[in-house]
Order: C-alpha cells, then structure tokens, then sequence
C-alpha cells in the first residue's frame, strides 16, 4: 500500500496549529484525517509541563512524543486509507525540544532529518492548552529552532499572520486545496 501524504501544520506556540488542523479536518472528512498532537498527550499524561522536568527527563519525555506520534500516523493512515495525514506538529518539531540539540535528537531516535521531513511542512513563524508555559516572548523564541528544521523543505509554504484568524484558517485551506 502506497505511503499516505502527510501534511504538517507547525510552528510557534500558540500559532494556531491545533485549531486550524482540526477545522480543517472537520470541514472535509473524506480527505483529511486528523493526527493529534502528540506533545500535549504526552505532558497531560505524565502531570507536567516542559518547564518543570529536569534534562533527562525532558529527553525521556521528548522520545515518548517522537513514538507516539510516529504510532498514531501509522494507525491513522491505516484505519483511513487514501486519506491526506493532517499532522498538528510533525516527528521533526522535537529536534526543536531536544536538550542536547537536533542533530543529537535524529541520531538518539536512530532517524535522520530527510527522513523526518518526508511531508509537506507548513510553518507559521509569527488559544494555549493547558501544558503550554510560552508568554508571546517565549512562543516566538521557541517557534525559530523550528523554522530551521522545517524551512529546508522543498515543499515548506510560510504562513504569516493574519488580523483575523479565520483568514489564517482559509490562507491554509487555499494551500491544501491546491495539493493533489
């Protein structure tokens, strides 16, 4: 079976990815399936917040996130087949999380970062939940260790910001309409 396309929504805290995603998901069932989050599971799950662990344990829970979601892409794409992947954050973002940097990230998860990039990124540079501990400061500051991971990509398409987030929400739809 041919590997699905994978769409990837990332960028800074409290850009929009999570609600833009899921409206988006929403709107058309028969082409998107959605594929949560997996950083927000992972810190719910274990009752903490980035800020608050230690740097093994960040590392702990950074490869968590990497298995999770590399877990829910696969049964996602299974249970729907011929479906576009909607990623809210992709496998490459935690190189952005990663204490001892991204290159240390890939080789820890045995990956590289070709491989991880094997989808269409959409990078907004420019609502929380309750993991989140970013100000605005912080949210952009965390949002450009990304923008180098993703940016290389020969399919990245940048999303700026809009007044209104509803524009924001069809600047990516008009993107993903345009995807075979």
């Amino acid at each position: 079976m041919p590997r699905p396309l994978k769409i990837v929504l990332t960028g800074a805290p409290g850009s929009g990815k999570t609600i833009i995603s899921a409206q988006i998901a929403r709107s058309n069932p028969t082409r998107y399936a959605l594929v949560p989050e997996a950083a927000t599971q992972v810190y719910t799950n274990s009752h903490t917040r980035w800020d608050r662990v230690d740097i093994n344990r960040r590392r702990e829970l950074q490869k968590q996130i990497y298995l999770l979601q590399r877990a829910q892409e696969d049964r996602i794409a299974d249970e729907n087949p011929g479906k576009i992947l909607l990623l809210d954050r992709g496998t490459l973002d935690g190189a952005a999380y990663w204490p001892d940097g991204p290159e240390a990230y890939l080789l820890h998860l045995n990956t590289t970062h070709e491989t991880e990039l094997a989808a269409i990124g959409i990078y907004d540079g420019a609502a929380s939940n309750s993991v989140r501990f970013e100000d605005a400061a912080g949210a952009i500051a965390a949002g450009e260790p990304l923008a180098k991971l993703w940016l290389p990509h020969k399919n990245v398409v940048k999303i700026f910001a809009h007044p209104d987030f509803q524009e924001k929400i069809a600047a990516v739809q008009r993107i993903l309409d345009a995807i075979e």
